[in-house]
């Protein structure tokens, strides 16, 4: 059987559960963030998943980007005609899989957080220490520049303690890892370090100030 993304498998689990009665028609889908973190994947990856049932006509997206199931033959239809139905189970099993070793590397970050904030200066005063994730989008001034370049805690106070891209993640990234769209920049810093962060990371004019 042909592999298929993330994202795909995803829109599978969802027309499944449309398709089993579990979201009847007019039930209202949680928010991109709210399925994002159920599935523990990036809101771009839930984006491409609802707008691949869009394009089926299993889901429709309001203005408000508010999801509402429209059809339960379509997505029957959708799960059928892929021919992907007898790989539900086992798709199933590789998302708790990846879901479990995405648990175990949290645990790893928190350790090397605990670390980080015992032996750097910097960080003696950081409240809370727990870490935010930050997306760097496509329009972004880092994208094609090392970690060294931006100057992350020159700018925003932010120290970069992990990378994530796709399903992979890096501890403690070197200065010279190049930034590209859509990582996941995981930062710890003060309680307004998130704000400064997206706004330094999303903002084309910073660079060079």
């Amino acid at each position: 059987m042909q592999e298929i993304s993330i994202y795909q498998s995803i829109a599978l689990d969802i027309a499944q559960r449309i398709a089993n009665g579990e979201y009847p028609i007019a039930t209202k889908l949680s928010g991109r963030s709210l399925l994002a973190s159920q599935y523990r994947v990036s809101p771009e990856t839930i984006r491409k998943a609802i707008g691949l049932l869009k394009e089926q006509q299993i889901v429709d997206v309001s203005q408000g980007k508010e999801i509402v199931v429209t059809s339960i033959e379509n997505a029957h239809e959708y799960a059928s005609c892929c021919g992907y139905l007898e790989a539900v189970y086992s798709l199933k099993n590789e998302i708790t899989q990846l879901l479990a070793e995405k648990e175990k590397t949290d645990k790893k970050l928190k350790s090397i957080l605990s670390d980080i904030v015992a032996l750097s200066d910097p960080l003696q005063n950081l409240t809370p220490y727990n870490p935010v994730e930050i997306e760097v989008t496509p329009s972004s001034h880092v994208i094609g520049l090392t970690i060294a370049n931006i100057r992350l805690w020159q700018m925003t106070g932010a120290t970069i303690i992990a990378l994530r891209r796709n399903m992979n993640i890096s501890i403690s990234p070197g200065p010279h890892v190049i930034l590209r769209k859509h990582d996941i920049l995981v930062v710890v810093g003060d309680n307004e370090v998130e704000e400064r962060t997206k706004k330094f990371i999303n903002d084309a004019d910073k660079i060079g100030q």
